[in-house]
């Protein structure tokens, strides 16, 4: 009712009239709060610190003789030494209102469907993913795997060819409750509660992405009720959510939420077991196999204008024998299916074979650099590490919507 955070002379009275009908000519600090919050008001300080009010041991006057001036609602008000613990829960009546028409920032009102991918190829267990997302039943699901194998991308597809609405949080450290649920803020002046992504996904019946998950250990345990597919109670406003039907959680990571011991994650961290538990299920993800993974590349050359298929048949075969190497401990580092799409695109921009393999390999140390090139020239006998392959064509001009890198 009060939107804009203060009680005009004529709401006073309104108030006082009401609260008198209701509670007759005397009423306690708990019910007045009480009242306010039921009724929509913003909570009522002038009311409650009126001494002209007050008759004693916590009950006032409810006679609308002391209403006086508009009191507006300062910052100040909202602070823990300023008001009392019975007060904060109604200050549900404040930022309430003031959440709802904030809901088309929080993606309320908005296609939250993700959009297909003409590169993706389904492989892996992309079926069981569509199908738990297809039954609608609330069930989590934990996806681990290497880093550049698909994981994000199969959930993002699925719901992409279900039409289902889809919320991807990336989690990392810093990621705490607030950015998840939701928490006071200040915007345009005004102290406002602003929801957040998982509430959103819960009251819309969408899919939930925790991308990365294991970058955050402890205060991701916010999530623990909704992970058992329980309401939500807010405890800065008193509202309790309930999932909506479809609501869903998929996590995804680089580990299984032990940490890596090898340091190639660094950052992951030692989940909590009873985080863990709240999935039923885990996911293996590895990298495509060889027909799928050239299904992708050729796919990709087809979106860039840049078709090579002696290039593209290469790189999935040198990017099999490192990965080969990688399982057997030759090597500390692996290719992945991202890395074969950026050499891609390079390709599509430089028209040269080399020249792509190599700007791309450059984010690895000096010896697996070297290492890694050394093997794509034995793979591939048509280029001469000496000469540079001569450019084909003039990089073709794509959407900008179709330049985002799928892995």
């Amino acid at each position: 009712m009060a939107k804009t955070g203060f009680y005009s002379a004529s709401m006073k009275q309104t108030f006082c009239d009401e609260l008198a009908t209701r509670y007759g000519t005397q009423v306690s600090r708990t019910d007045v709060l009480k009242f306010a919050t039921e009724k929509g008001f913003p909570p009522p300080y002038w009311f409650v610190n009126d001494k002209a009010r007050s008759i004693g041991r916590g009950l006032f006057r409810t006679d609308s003789s002391s209403a006086g001036a508009p009191v507006e609602l300062t910052p100040e008000l909202f602070s823990s030494n300023t008001v009392q613990p019975e007060a904060q829960v109604a200050l549900a009546a404040t930022v309430t209102p003031i959440r709802r028409n904030m809901e088309s920032m929080q993606g309320v009102g908005e296609n939250l469907v993700p959009e297909r991918d003409n590169t993706y190829v389904e492989f892996g267990d992309f079926d069981k993913v569509e199908k738990i997302i297809r039954s609608k039943i609330f069930y989590p699901v934990f996806i681990t795997g290497l880093s550049g194998n698909g994981k994000t991308l199969s959930v993002e597809q699925a719901c992409a060819k279900l039409g289902r609405e889809m919320i991807r949080v990336n989690i990392t450290e810093e990621t705490d409750e607030d950015d998840l649920v939701g928490g006071y803020t200040l915007m345009e002046g005004n102290i406002v509660y602003r929801e957040g992504p998982v509430l959103t996904a819960m009251r819309r019946g969408a899919v939930l992405i925790l991308d990365e998950v294991d970058l955050n250990a402890t205060k991701i345990m916010c999530l623990q009720s909704i992970m058992e597919g329980k309401p939500y109670h807010i405890k800065k406003t008193g509202e309790k959510v309930f999932p909506a039907v479809g609501f869903n959680i998929f996590a995804t990571a680089n580990t299984k939420g032990k940490g890596s011991e090898d340091g190639r994650f660094i950052g992951t961290k030692v989940m909590n077991e009873a985080f863990l538990e709240r999935f039923p299920i885990t996911f293996e993800q590895n990298y495509p196999p060889e027909k799928v993974e050239l299904k992708i590349i050729l796919k990709n050359m087809t979106k860039f204008g840049c078709m090579d298929e002696k290039f593209a048949a290469n790189l999935v075969k040198w990017a099999g024998v490192i990965r080969k190497s990688f399982e057997d401990g030759a090597t500390n580092e692996v290719i992945s299916t991202r890395r074969l799409v950026h050499i891609i695109s390079a390709f599509a921009i430089f028209r040269d074979r080399l020249t792509a393999v190599q700007i791309c390999l450059n984010r690895f140390d000096t010896e697996t650099k070297n290492s890694f090139f050394d093997l794509y020239t034995k793979v591939d006998g048509e280029v001469d590490p000496t000469k540079k392959d001569e450019p084909k064509a003039e990089p073709v001009v794509v959407d900008d919507r179709d330049n985002d890198i799928p892995f």
